[in-house]
């Protein structure tokens, strides 16, 4: 299972996290391992190339693991961006369901 947490303080995003494998399929074959990635991936270098926003992240070479935090307030370009990605996050786990995926924020 794909466990997503958002982080939030009040309506800030502080970053996000994504851990483990859904499971679906095996590996190379497995549609929601490959949308989450693309979708948190793609959020990550948005960020990058179009906003000013700085973080860090941290992830494993061999995937299954991506965390990013943002160390002062965002943007609303970092902002919009960061709403399309929960809202793919949040379409896949209403297709896959629990099982493949956990989407959950927490505040900080």
């Amino acid at each position: 299972m794909i466990i997503f947490t958002v982080w939030k303080s009040g309506n800030q995003y502080r970053g996000f996290s994504f851990q483990g494998h859904a499971g679906y399929a095996p590996e190379g074959e497995d549609i929601v391992c490959a949308a989450v990635s693309a979708l948190a991936l793609n959020t990550v270098n948005s960020i990058e190339s179009f906003t000013d926003d700085f973080f860090e992240q941290e992830f494993s070479e061999d995937g299954g693991y991506l965390r990013i935090t943002f160390q002062e307030n965002v943007s609303e370009k970092t902002s919009l961006l960061m709403d399309s990605l929960l809202l793919g996050i949040t379409n896949i786990q209403a297709e896959y369901g629990n099982e493949y995926i956990t989407l959950t924020y927490e505040e900080v």
